[in-house]
């Protein structure tokens, strides 16, 4: 049986936590995908609208600075990070990002890991 992937955005403000959504996939590639195409959406979202939200995206959040989504972008269309991205995942790791918006206090995390949405890492 081939390894399943999940991928999830999770949002921490104060003690609340809440899952913007996940996904389980097929294998490692697939699941860093959605966590780029997620990351790239919230971090475009900043300022404007989402209008390009398909099925399985993740809920949109509402940044008051700009270093969260630069962040975000950054991580996302930087060819170096996302080649140690899939290595992590390649090698059995979990992935792990988080932003962080201390205007608010609000944590953004993107996690990927081998196995099921409900196999937290």
């Amino acid at each position: 049986m081939r390894a399943r992937y999940a991928a999830e955005v999770t949002v921490t403000a104060g003690q609340r936590f809440a899952s913007l959504g996940g996904v389980t996939v097929r294998n490692r590639r697939l699941a860093l995908l959605w966590l780029r195409r997620q990351a790239l959406r919230l971090a475009n979202a900043h300022g404007s609208a989402v209008r390009d939200e398909l099925p399985g995206d993740v809920r949109a959040v509402r940044f008051h600075g700009s270093d969260a989504p630069e962040r975000l972008r950054f991580w996302a269309t930087d060819g170096p990070r996302q080649d140690d991205a899939i290595r992590a995942l390649e090698a059995g790791f979990p992935l792990l990002l988080t932003v962080v918006d201390p205007a608010v206090g609000l944590s953004l995390t993107l996690a990927g890991w081998r196995g099921c949405l409900a196999d937290h890492p």
